[in-house]
């Protein structure tokens, strides 16, 4: 039988097509795959990698101190004095224990075997991707009495790993400089660096951090963190600027079936819940199985305490888990050996052996701590029956606001200039301050797809308000109804009206206060918007700059300048060219300063008119469309949440009820200060 011709698919596609990428190739291929991108987020994700190998040291107890230096030149060091990594032949591979780890994909001590019985570094991709990103790395191993050293360039050895000299004690040190290839940004953030470290530092009791900038020689800096006190101490200092409702901090440790659990918590004089749960250190930002197991018990250990104390009757509900949750401050931190994670961001933990022994672990402890503590216990259940009765109340103002069906039956505000399509996809909802701003607004919009809601005077501070005071505000009420969403435990971010909601103020001191205001409100009550990138702030121009019909906009002082001097130039050119011609130049008359539609300060010298914007209601309804509503040409900042922790403290700060934090932070950040970023 003749031997068949072997048929080609159609396109070319076969075997000489598929590209088989060795060693550590994968990872500059597709470096996003490996630490999400390669900007801020994925540059300092090394330094991560490389830490998370010393904190496992740390959390097997082999290690006490961790060292991280930011060098001139982008370049790190981290070390630790952990056992350091073997430098040994290993069996499989045929080169150094070292080599194999820095160089191969998923090698390490953490995948089975005995080497780490608990690892945070699972979550992440390891030192070899450090490695394969980097344009140059040194590893140094203090073992045996040797120090071992070897380099490397984009992931390949420059030689063997070999002794060069003698050590004392033990431990790794890791120096990489990031790959200007691969990297669009190479400049290390100081203070995202500290946070993140100063979190380790907490989750890691115990252990030592020294972080050093070394960047610049003039000014060197260093911090130590230290935390004998573990996630108590992080509760401590997530409180430190509120009024905590009792004085002891709940917390417990405990090692159950080989997983360690370390709550702890405290309740404040504030309506939000603030909990944070990691597993391995790694922040579950999902939650997962631990976090259900915490909540389990504390609603149920709380309501068992509440009634066999007389707080609760035989006729009253339960206290709800909302309830129990109302002001309090947690951390929830387990260490395990295979954690299993889940979840788009794979930072929800899916291990189910973990809820039953976080609930029993919490459960004995907190009614241990509540009987030992009755006034602390006091101060616990008295805040979660008040915010049991809140809930009520809010619930029956709500349900008068909001009914069922609400946004079909009731009526949107009469304020409120809605957009003319009905697709929220198209459209965006701009928060005008002030009728006359509004009345702009209204008029230069385009009405297809801009609606317009002026707001009358600074709405409620809700900061320090519940959902009932809330929903008896006329500006916030209106504010929710246009949004269409509702609030609270009915909130469905699905039922969004608007695809963009933008605040516009004055650029002035009462603007900028509505503006927070209205940043608090979202950030407490309709966070899934701004998450979900909906929310935005227009950017007004400051002034108005004209020189005949030529118009410029500018929205700081700098750019006015520069303006100022680019019609100084232009005017220079002209008559240089004048004079070129041998034309009769006669004595330049300043061009007649052209005058302004509206209000506004204005000066004119040297034929150059500057109008000063005061307010939105100074703008005439086409120089506010042309400036601060059309799409081709406006600026907008879109609001995000980088970092939850810091923009909570800053609210804290800038809205909540203790003076003294808010005045050291104005006092601080009041010269420096020109756009805040939440």
């Amino acid at each position: 039988m003749p031997k068949q011709k072997e048929r080609k698919p159609k396109g070319g596609y076969n075997a000489e097509q598929i590209t088989v990428l060795e060693g550590l190739e994968p990872v500059r291929k597709r470096p996003g795959m490996y630490i999400g991108n390669t900007a801020k987020e994925g540059l300092h994700h090394l330094i991560w990698e490389v830490v998370d190998n010393s904190i496992d040291e740390a959390m097997a107890g082999f290690a006490k101190t961790v060292t991280i230096t930011l060098l001139p030149g982008s370049r790190v060091t981290v070390s630790d004095d952990g056992r350091g990594i073997p430098v040994d032949i290993h069996k499989q591979t045929k080169v150094s224990a070292l080599e194999t780890v820095l160089t191969k994909l998923h090698a390490g001590g953490k995948f089975g075997g005995e080497g780490y019985k608990v690892s945070g570094g699972l979550h992440g991709v390891g030192v070899s991707v450090v490695n394969a990103l980097s344009i140059w790395m040194k590893a140094e191993v203090k073992r045996e009495g040797k120090l071992w050293v070897q380099e490397y360039k984009r992931g390949k050895p420059l030689g063997k790993v070999k002794s060069v000299g003698s050590a004392r004690g033990t431990g790794t040190i890791i120096t990489f400089e990031p790959d200007t290839e691969i990297f669009t940004v190479l400049d290390y953030d100081w203070q995202y660096i500290l946070d993140h470290l100063r979190q380790q530092a907490y989750l890691t009791k115990g252990v030592r951090m020294v972080v050093h900038d070394e960047r610049t020689k003039s000014k060197p800096q260093q911090y130590t963190f230290h935390f004998e006190g573990g996630v108590a101490s992080y509760v401590r200092h997530l409180n430190h600027l509120s009024e905590a409702k009792h004085e002891r901090v709940f917390y417990v440790h405990k090692d159950v079936q080989g997983v360690q659990v370390e709550v702890a918590l405290q309740y404040i004089e504030e309506f939000k819940e603030t909990t944070f749960t990691f597993a391995n250190n790694i922040y579950t930002v999902e939650g997962g199985m631990h976090l259900i197991g915490f909540k389990t018990a504390l609603t149920r250990t709380l309501n068992n305490y509440a009634r066999a104390k007389g707080y609760l009757k035989e006729k009253d509900d339960n206290i709800t888990g909302e309830d129990t949750r109302e002001g309090l401050t947690a951390v929830v931190s387990v260490k395990l050996k295979d954690p299993q994670f889940e979840g788009q961001t794979k930072a929800k933990l899916g291990n189910a052996e973990v809820k039953p022994i976080v609930d029993s672990v919490v459960a004995d402890a907190l009614a241990t701590f509540l009987e030992e503590n009755p006034r602390d216990a006091e101060g616990i259940i008295g805040k979660c029956l008040l915010a049991s009765r809140a809930r009520m109340a809010a619930r029956a103002a709500r349900d008068t606001v909001l009914r069922k069906g609400a946004l079909e039956g009731f009526a949107l505000p009469g304020k409120l200039a809605d957009c003319s399509t009905k697709d929220p996809k198209e459209s965006e909802l701009f928060i005008v301050e002030g009728d006359s701003a509004g009345g702009s607004a209204k008029q230069g919009r385009d009405r297809r797809f801009q609606a317009i809601l002026p707001l009358r005077g600074k709405i409620l501070n809700v900061e320090r308000a519940r959902l009932d005071k809330m929903l008896a505000n006329n500006e916030v009420k209106s504010l929710i109804i246009a949004l269409g969403t509702n609030i609270g435990e009915q909130f469905r971010l699905e039922d969004l009206r608007y695809d963009r909601i933008v605040i516009m103020t004055d650029a002035d001191v009462d603007g900028a206060h509505i503006r927070t205001l209205l940043l608090t409100l979202f950030y407490r009550h309709f966070k899934p918007i701004i998450e979900q990138g909906h929310l935005y702030i227009a950017q007004p121009p400051l002034y108005r700059v004209s020189r005949g019909k030529d118009v410029r906009y500018t929205y700081s002082d700098d750019e006015l300048e520069k303006v100022r001097q680019e019609f100084t130039k232009a005017k220079a050119i002209r008559e240089e060219a004048k004079k070129g011609k041998k034309a009769k130049v006669a004595k330049e008359e300043p061009a007649p300063a052209e005058e302004a539609e509206s209000g506004g300060e204005q000066a004119t010298t040297s034929g150059l008119s500057i109008q000063r914007y005061k307010g939105l209601g100074e703008m005439n309804p086409q120089q506010l469309w042309e400036t601060t509503m059309d799409p081709a040409v406006r600026m907008m900042k879109q609001v995000t949440l980088e970092d939850a922790t810091k923009a909570d403290e800053v609210f804290d700060i800038l809205m909540g009820a203790e003076v003294a934090p808010r005045k050291r932070f104005i006092h601080t950040h009041a010269k420096s200060v020109k756009n805040l970023d939440i």
